[in-house]
């Protein structure tokens, strides 16, 4: 990227990070996975009880190798030989941890987190239950407003994660939303989060990079 188009970028990022905080969620900006590492270990305790959302963003950055490295009790819905109902019982222990880890479908320059999830668990966790939530998202899930959010997430996301996560449904044969009733169909929670009440819940981090879906 020239300068011309990163100066354009950063006024965005600049914008969002303001209307984050104007929002009562703080935000901050990262250049590179260290600073982003940094940052999380920053906001979140050794030894606290840490769970994630399901997210590539945290694979991409290292962050879910950061959270095995033994310095926390992490809920690791990942740990290879889990069975369904052990995955489960950590979606409910989640409520319960000290710092939740995850990403969003889209972020709007308002400062808005805008997320679509197929049981909820993901989005229900970033609403209420852990005393911190730390949400990483790379600069090309930065929207304008709400509209282009829905947009974001019927053109690029949502068929996108059918694709990695398998599903038989339409948008993976097509590559968009085809609102279709599949039996596994991953779009079903729709949320938005315009606001959070407490103070120094809600940590967002925007690193300088294309992450994720």
């Amino acid at each position: 990227m020239d300068k011309n188009a990163y100066f354009v970028l950063q006024k965005k990022i600049e914008r969002t990070i303001e209307n984050l905080n104007k929002n009562n969620m703080d935000g901050y900006f990262v250049k590179d996975e260290t600073e982003l590492q940094e940052k999380i270990k920053e906001i979140m305790k050794e030894k606290d009880m840490i769970s994630v959302g399901g997210s590539m963003t945290l694979f991409e950055t290292g962050v879910i190798d950061l959270l095995r490295n033994g310095n926390y009790n992490f809920l690791d819905r990942y740990k290879e030989g889990l069975t369904p109902d052990e995955i489960t019982e950590i979606y409910r222990k989640t409520f319960y941890a000290d710092t939740y880890l995850v990403s969003t479908n889209a972020i709007t320059e308002n400062g808005e987190l805008y997320n679509v999830d197929g049981r909820g668990n993901r989005v229900a966790a970033m609403i209420f239950g852990p005393d911190k939530v730390i949400v990483v998202v790379g600069a090309n899930k930065i929207v304008k407003n709400l509209d282009d959010a829905i947009k974001r997430n019927r053109e690029i996301a949502a068929p996108a994660n059918t694709v990695r996560l398998g599903m038989q449904t339409p948008c993976a044969k097509v590559g968009y939303c085809m609102d279709c009733k599949s039996p596994q169909r991953i779009c079903n929670a729709y949320t938005v989060i315009g606001r959070q009440g407490k103070k120094g819940r809600i940590h967002v981090i925007i690193m300088d990079k294309d992450l994720g879906y």
